[in-house]
């Protein structure tokens, strides 16, 4: 571990850092998973909105 002495003798620990990595963009079979998922979603959501409401 990377550790600098400071001024009276006291350690001062850093942490490692990692590598960086880039976002790469989704591809077309990512882009229609993601647009499946997110009208799956809505459709729990309004499902669940439409029983709340019928239920009050």
């Amino acid at each position: 571990m990377p550790y600098t002495t400071e001024d009276g003798g006291r350690l001062n620990n850093f942490a490692v850092e990692p590598k960086i990595s880039y976002a790469t963009p989704p591809d077309k079979r990512q882009q229609l998973i993601y647009a499946i998922a997110g009208m799956v979603g809505l459709g729990l959501v309004g499902g669940l909105v439409f029983v709340a409401y019928s239920i009050s």
